[in-house]
């Protein structure tokens, strides 16, 4: 795939909000990485400030390494750094994920490509693939 044609796509929300069940739908043909999967894989399960940072770096790391378009999914619950991608989607589905430490850190995007606000998002996906052309 020609490279301007790829883009890092990040589907980011509270937990519970869909985000794994979106990213899968998204991700045909893609390469895609789930928080989960790679917290797992590095046996990593901090979520104090500095373990969610590191996390967020991790996913953008391997992201990175992919040639081709990527979708990651995770909780992503700091603003800044979701400036790494060029394709955001905010799964906006519910007002608090079921972890109140991530209730109180998580961050309202300044901006997103997509906010998704139900469960009827077919017609995003389909839009994102559009956008791949």
């Amino acid at each position: 795939m020609d490279k301007l044609n790829t883009f890092k796509i990040l589907v980011f929300g509270l937990p519970g909000s869909g985000k794994t069940t979106f990213a899968r739908q998204l991700a045909v043909n893609m390469a895609y990485f789930n928080a989960d999967d790679i917290r797992k894989m590095y046996n990593d399960w901090d979520f104090s400030i500095e373990g969610r940072l590191r996390q967020a770096e991790r996913m953008n790391c391997l992201a990175n390494l992919v040639d081709g378009t990527v979708v990651v999914d995770f909780i992503c619950p700091y603003d800044n750094n979701r400036k790494d991608y060029d394709v955001t989607v905010w799964m906006n589905t519910i007002k608090d994920g079921r972890f109140e430490d991530t209730n109180k850190i998580f961050e309202k995007p300044t901006n997103c490509t997509f906010e998704i606000t139900d469960f009827n998002y077919g017609h995003i996906i389909k839009d994102i693939h559009d956008k791949l052309q």
